[in-house]
């Protein structure tokens, strides 16, 4: 069971320790799962990955209406609390234009993933409409088939498939359309190697032996690429000036403070109008993201 997690957003809804038996009502298969702490309280194994897609499962049935979510073995299973985070705080990025979060923004999430995520809470929190992009076949069907398998969002959610596995947002912007913002939760790791020795520290972290490794799987696109972040960051920060009249805000999760002074550095080579660093945190996790602008003031405040 997890206590209060203390800096999450104002409006997450994952401030409160899980409410298991309200859970289990949202998705009954969750029960079989729920063992009791040393101290007696209901709690799940957070080691067992088969527990952790039904926790997944519940709080997105519970929290954000999703009735149908799965993804395949070996793709990441993303903490739902810390991905909403980044949606609202996008919220108040995009508030602060407008002056009130926008109901119909056009967003576009780059490596949707199998898991289809951020979408799926954008959707269900502010309404917003999303395009997704997905350069893995098995996650683009399996988001796909999320997408299908709950009445609605097909209208709000569309996803594309990246043909180019070197293009990040060539190939998916097309020429006359217009978004309010981008997100991205880019590959961390470097190498398939870096990315393996990632997983074995989280599992001895856990004290888990070598079965654990599912619930730290992930396919290679989700978990490193060439030059990892600071690369694939660096890249989209390129691609996005030719982009620049057609997207109000482009921004990216970065997962270690020490790679935002490179990062700084292409957002001036390109440059950028402005560019505003937040800071997140969930539980003992620090992250942030970044955001850049080639548009005014002026230009942010009008509908694209």
């Amino acid at each position: 069971m997890k206590a209060q997690k203390p800096g999450l957003h104002p409006r997450n809804r994952h401030q409160q320790r899980y409410d298991l038996p309200a859970l289990c009502q949202a998705h009954p298969e969750l029960q079989g799962f729920i063992t009791l702490n040393p101290v007696g309280e209901q709690t799940i194994d957070f080691a067992n990955p088969l527990a952790v897609k039904a926790l997944n499962k519940a709080l997105l049935a519970h929290f954000y209406a999703v009735k149908h979510w799965d993804i395949p073995d070996g793709f990441l299973c993303p903490p739902v609390p810390g991905r909403a985070d980044y949606i609202h705080h996008l919220a108040d990025l995009l508030a602060l234009d407008s002056g009130t979060i926008p109901a119909n923004a056009s967003i576009l999430d780059i490596g949707v993933g199998a898991n289809c995520i951020y979408p799926l809470i954008g959707v269900h929190e502010y309404g917003w409409r999303f395009t997704g992009s997905e350069v893995n076949a098995e996650a683009f069907a399996s988001a796909q088939a999320i997408v299908n398998g709950n009445p609605g969002l097909t209208r709000q959610i569309r996803l594309r498939r990246q043909k180019d596995a070197k293009a990040i947002l060539s190939g998916i912007i097309h020429k006359n359309e217009t978004y309010d913002a981008t997100l991205c939760n880019p590959p961390f790791h470097d190498s398939a190697a870096s990315a393996q020795a990632g997983g074995e520290r989280k599992r001895r972290n856990l004290g888990l032996g070598e079965e654990s490794v599912l619930n730290f799987g992930g396919q290679q696109q989700e978990l490193w690429c060439e030059g990892g972040e600071v690369a694939f960051i660096t890249q989209m920060i390129k691609e996005s000036q030719q982009f620049g009249r057609q997207v109000k805000w482009f921004t990216s999760l970065v997962s270690r403070g020490d790679n935002l002074p490179p990062l700084y550095r292409a957002l001036t080579d390109v440059g950028a109008v402005k560019v505003v660093k937040k800071e997140m945190a969930q539980g003992n996790k620090q992250s942030r993201f970044i955001a850049w602008t080639f548009m005014d003031e002026a230009k942010r405040r009008r509908p694209l």
